[in-house]
């Protein structure tokens, strides 16, 4: 018996090239095939999913055919809530072996795994997420170790199935070392390392197969299986880039589109002046954002990038759909302890426009730019070249004295400003920097005092 896999990962909202993929898979799709994603598809960057609580992209599989759905990190950063309602819509199982609530109870409407008949062949498919506690934990969830749930789910459907798939979106390292590890696993359709494999993995006779991002490619996976074994198979990727969009797709794009707007533009509250933005030049915006960071983690400043902001905003009504367009990152305010020296490296760096200008891809930026570093409790004086002196509150900044510093975990990471990276006892909060920002353009006083400049030059 042949059956043909079509599989995804890491689509991250690229519904313009989903829609692509939609349409090569109506193409070669036949009564024994499977569809399957690996995780990540919903990036709640997008208006669609923030508008309808990721209804929008459920909708989108199962307008697709898709028979299921990892877990990945951004469907759990997405928040506890807004992933049970995403599980619950009876449109796409979703799947994680390994995801719970924090007091390890079950997620309401997700799937451990499903089991799927094509052609007379049992299929147990499961899923993992991988475990991202640190942020997990402020949402009340927790992933718990892959392997071992895994190994609990093989165990408990024994004799129910002939050929095992894993969804996974643990990352190539992980499905490497499992496939190595753990029997019982016949195919891995692998996520969350962007791979763009141009031929499978064979491990423990385990095959890995991985199709890169962002709705680039389908993977296609055909399998020959013979008393329940995988006695041959061939892999690709196929480009869809010359594909054209799937007219269902496009519709239901349109639909939720228009739903997503009329919820999100509901009016909030108005400002009374522009508060303007730029990316290498010291700017209102990302100071307030900064002042807000240290209002919310007691500290002695606050260092913010402006590259996680993409425009300003003008005179008049604020919406949650402008919160959305100027601040799509999800990314958490952050609490970490680092020495004056390498504040002062990196201060040093964003002087220079070609470093405020660089890609600033990282884990959860959505933006385009690194930006310029912006700060709060503290007044950066320099040459244009050189930073001179950073005078805060208590005094000037001294290169061994450790400081407490309000921050993102983009930053805390040391994307970018890798000196920012040598920092310890960092804590998350569990809101985004765009929620602070909701919070804090309401306030008249930070509105005032954001137009204050921190970068002298003398």
């Amino acid at each position: 018996m042949n059956i043909r896999i079509l599989h995804t990962n890491d689509i991250h909202s690229r519904f313009e090239g989903f829609g692509k993929i939609t349409s090569k898979i109506r193409e070669l799709k036949n009564d024994n095939t499977l569809i399957l994603d690996a995780g990540d598809f919903n990036d709640f960057m997008r208006m669609e999913l923030q508008g309808t609580s990721g209804r929008a992209g459920c909708s989108l599989l199962s307008i697709a055919g898709y028979d299921a759905v990892a877990v990945g990190n951004n469907e759990g950063f997405a928040g506890l809530e807004v992933l049970e309602t995403m599980a619950s819509t009876g449109l796409i199982p979703f799947i994680s072996c390994n995801l719970y609530r924090n007091d390890m109870s079950p997620v309401r409407g997700l799937n451990r795994s499903i089991i799927a008949d094509k052609g007379g062949i049992r299929f147990l498919i499961i899923g993992t997420t991988p475990s991202y506690n640190e942020f997990f934990s402020l949402l009340n969830m927790h992933a718990a170790d892959h392997v071992e749930e895994i190994r609990r789910e093989l165990e408990e459907n024994k004799g129910k199935f002939d050929i095992c798939i894993l969804l996974s979106h643990s990352g190539m390292r992980e499905d490497t070392e499992l496939a190595g590890q753990l029997d019982g696993v016949d195919i891995i359709i692998g996520g969350h390392s962007h791979i763009l494999m141009d031929q499978a993995k064979v491990i423990n006779n385990t095959i890995i197969h991985q199709s890169g991002s962002y709705g680039e490619h389908l993977g296609v996976l055909d399998i020959e299986v013979k008393d329940g074994k995988i006695v041959s198979f061939r892999e690709e990727n196929i480009k869809v880039e010359d594909m054209p969009m799937d007219s269902g797709i496009a519709d239901e794009l349109s639909r939720q589109k228009d739903i997503a707007i009329e919820a999100l533009s509901r009016p909030l509250y108005e400002v009374d002046r522009h508060i303007w933005h730029d990316v290498v030049e010291e700017n209102p915006l990302t100071n307030l954002l900064a002042d807000a960071l240290a209002d919310v983690i007691p500290c002695d400043l606050s260092i913010i990038n402006s590259g996680i902001i993409s425009s300003g905003i003008m005179k008049g009504v604020v919406s949650n759909k402008k919160l959305l367009e100027i601040s799509p990152s999800p990314l958490n305010p952050t609490y970490m302890e680092i020495k004056g020296k390498y504040i002062k490296e990196a201060l040093k760096q964003s002087l220079q426009a070609d470093v405020c200008l660089q890609d600033g891809k990282g884990s959860g930026f959505r933006g385009r730019y690194l930006g310029r570093l912006h700060l709060s409790h503290a007044v950066v004086e320099h040459d244009g070249k050189e930073v001179l002196r950073v005078k805060l509150e208590s005094g000037e900044l001294e290169d061994e004295k450790i400081y407490k510093v309000s921050t993102s975990d983009y930053l805390q990471r040391g994307t970018g400003y890798t000196s920012l990276a040598n920092n310890r006892n960092e804590r998350y909060n569990p809101e985004y920097t765009r929620d602070i920002l909701r919070e804090y353009l309401n306030k008249k006083e930070f509105i005032e005092k954001c137009f204050t400049e921190r970068w002298v030059k003398v």
